[in-house]
């Protein structure tokens, strides 16, 4: 188990290092001159004013010394400020994150709860009408983009339910009902591919197991089907649906993006086009480097699932 951490913990830094420095040089090639969109179309912009404002952000310093400079503030808990607010990064970072996660959590429980149960009823059904439509419906599931699906929502909702305020968000401390509301559509958006993709998985996976020589065993035992079905064969389909539901999760985050942009949810998806467009280069270079560290995390929960769902499994 230590092995195991501390191999987590080289893992760790090697990604984030190598992140941090991609997203570095990756910012600073977008076309575009932080100084110059700060300073916008003011007519009383002088040389002298702009290599101030330049001085005062640090940015008249070499690329290397800004990237080692960033980087020693990161490793000492400081994740540098904002160009435009002049605020902490983890402030501005804190005010957005708690509406990703619940979109990514309200995603996540909607489609890996509900691959699971379809993905077995898929492989109980198999070769049947059932089984045929539901594999149809989940090629159309995985074809259909998130941003297009969340903007067919809200022009078919705006029409059959025009009191349904559906854009925006809403604090789950003032209002818990309110905020479920803004938040179901989008996640159901986010969450189609998943759930298609992962129903596709537990069936595949469930298929296998059911032609095993235990499952065999199993009936030539006299045992129930559904005992079978649900008490062997879904456990070996654990993994698999365990490994790909972490690797979803990344998407998640990254197809949050999008669709926080086409509901109007101000999570760090908006904040980071934001970020982008205005060239704010700590506050895109931090939100990257948190949004990789929770994709590696989830992974390190992903593991440590395997031992839980197979005893046989050493870390």
């Amino acid at each position: 188990m230590r092995s195991f951490l501390a191999n987590r913990a080289i893992d760790l830094a090697v990604v984030l290092f190598g992140v941090s420095v991609l997203t570095f040089l990756m910012i600073r090639l977008i076309p575009g001159d932080a100084v110059a969109i700060m300073l916008g179309a003011n007519t009383e912009v002088t040389p002298d004013r702009v290599a101030a404002l330049r001085s005062r952000i640090g940015l008249d310093q070499p690329v290397l010394l800004q990237y080692f400079s960033w980087l020693g503030g990161v490793l000492s808990g400081d994740l540098g400020v904002s160009l435009w607010t002049r605020r902490p990064v983890s402030q501005e970072i804190a005010g957005h994150m708690w509406p990703t996660l619940q979109l990514t959590v309200l995603a996540l429980i909607v489609g890996a709860g509900l691959s699971l149960p379809l993905g077995v009823l898929m492989a109980r059904l198999r070769g049947k009408a059932w089984d045929t439509a539901l594999r149809i419906g989940s090629v159309a599931g995985l074809t259909i983009p998130s941003f297009w699906l969340g903007i067919m929502m809200i022009l078919a909702l705006t029409t059959l339910a025009p009191d349904w305020q559906l854009l925006g968000y809403v604090p789950f401390s003032e209002d818990p009902l309110g905020n479920v509301a803004k938040l179901l559509l989008p996640a159901v958006a986010l969450a189609l591919p998943i759930l298609a993709n992962l129903s596709r998985l537990v069936r595949s996976a469930m298929l296998d197991a059911l032609q095993q020589d235990y499952v065999r065993t199993a009936r030539a035992k006299g045992l129930s089907e559904r005992r079978i079905l649900y008490r062997h064969a879904l456990r070996n389909a654990l993994i698999p649906f365990v490994t790909s539901a972490g690797i979803m999760t990344g998407y998640l985050l990254g197809g949050a993006i999008v669709v926080e942009q086409v509901f109007a949810i101000p999570g760090l998806g908006r904040l980071i086009l934001g970020a982008i467009a205005e060239r704010n280069y700590p506050l895109v270079q931090a939100t990257i480097l948190v949004i990789t560290f929770a994709f590696v995390l989830v992974n390190f929960v992903v593991d440590l699932l395997y031992v839980l769902i197979d005893p046989r499994v050493r870390l």
